[in-house]
């Protein structure tokens, strides 16, 4: 048998004392090793061999898989490799696997042995397994902290520090291309309201790079509450946030924003009426609305984006975030009907709500709709920014 078919290609020849040399050979494949009776030799345990060249460059997943084929030796199964990990979340020394690995129960068996390898491998501190989101109106996390005393790690996105409790708080890397647009937006001078501010994923862009004067953050999870504590001082803007803890639905703040955040999917409608009583009442102000919105498969024409339509007005195996512009290239700039349906209909319910509010005439425009990512089959997450003005009397 040649000697990569021994080795698989990750170990070389190397010296050991007394002039000798060591071919290494992995242990399940030892009864197929084939020597001259001739050759002198003898069996010699190597804690650490010389990975070969090819080894220095295997991926992530390829030197986990190599860590756990060692870890197992002849128990090592083609049905097991199928239940390892070949992509994950890293967040600091913290590695974050999805839930349907390690699964089987032989990997139970091996207990904290196998977590030390995977950590090892992985280049990781701390281990933890992301469960199925919990059905509360939280959206609580179910997460299992597999290594290590807490959960609490640090992840940099376009500059901002976010710290949280990966076992108690949600972080979504799909929500990159929101937040990078939510930096570049126009708005030094304003007040903004978030009414579901988590840990800040939105609040934070818009106060370190949009320049937002004073932002409100609305949020009932306790824990999202203290890391959110956290993460504005981290950035240096405690002092232009104010925390209002609690369901936003109760918020009794009026009349105070000149921009409103409604981060919430699947859908942030139960807070329409408190984006418009927020808002300023003589001035009015721009509404950043998300929402889930269905494309059957049957309703495949798209509409060209123009001006004054909803439009116009990695190999390591580390789940990476999408390119800045993935939701433009993916539809090539194009905006489905059901899209614009769901667009025109908000807007007609945000300016009847204004108008019963404030018992005058309102005016909404549809300034951009944003594709953030595919949520499910036939599902994309979108956001609409809507301006919405109160009608002057003449």
């Amino acid at each position: 048998m040649e000697e990569e078919q021994l080795l698989e290609g990750r170990y070389r020849l190397q010296q050991v004392p007394g002039g000798r040399v060591a071919l290494p050979v992995l242990e399940e494949k030892l009864d197929q090793l084939q020597l001259p009776l001739e050759m002198p030799c003898e069996l010699l345990w190597i804690k650490d061999p010389a990975p070969s060249r090819a080894a220095r460059w295997r991926t992530p997943a390829q030197k986990l898989q190599d860590a756990l084929r060692q870890l197992l030796g002849q128990s090592w199964s083609e049905e097991l490799e199928r239940d390892v990990p070949r992509a994950w979340q890293r967040h600091g020394d913290l590695v974050l696997l999805g839930g349907d690995s390690f699964r089987a129960e032989t990997w139970e068996r091996l207990g904290p042995a196998l977590w030390e390898t995977v950590a090892s491998a992985l280049g990781a501190r701390r281990l933890a397994r992301r469960g199925r989101v919990l059905p509360d109106e939280m959206r609580s996390p179910s997460v299992t902290l597999l290594l290590g005393q807490d959960g609490w790690v640090e992840h940099v996105d376009n500059g901002i520090r976010y710290t949280f409790d990966v076992t108690k708080c949600m972080f979504s890397p799909g929500n990159i291309t929101e937040k990078l647009r939510v930096a570049s937006l126009p708005c030094a001078g304003e007040v903004l309201v978030d009414l579901y501010a988590g840990i800040g994923y939105f609040t934070l862009p818009y106060l370190v790079h949009a320049a937002a004067a004073f932002a409100h953050a609305c949020e009932w999870n306790g824990h999202a509450v203290e890391a959110l504590r956290r993460n504005l001082a981290l950035n240096g803007v405690r002092d232009r946030c104010r925390i209002h803890r609690g369901d936003c639905r109760r918020l009794e703040l009026r009349d105070v924003a000149d921009r409103v955040n409604l981060g919430l999917i699947p859908s942030s409608e139960e807070g329409w009426p408190v984006a418009c009583r927020v808002l300023k009442k003589g001035t009015g102000g721009v509404l950043h609305i998300h929402h889930n919105v269905e494309t059957l498969p049957a309703q495949t024409p798209v509409l060209p984006a123009k001006q004054g339509s909803p439009e116009g007005a990695n190999s390591d195996g580390e789940v990476q975030p999408p390119a800045k512009d993935s939701g433009k290239e993916m539809l090539g700039a194009r905006i489905r009907p059901e899209w614009q349906r769901w667009a025109e209909a908000t807007a007609a319910r945000i300016r009847g709500l204004l108008a019963e509010l404030h018992g005058q005439p309102w005016c909404t425009s549809i300034l951009h709709i944003e594709v953030v990512k595919s949520y499910a089959p036939h599902v994309h997450h979108l956001v609409l920014d809507l301006e919405c003005r109160p009608v002057l009397p003449t």
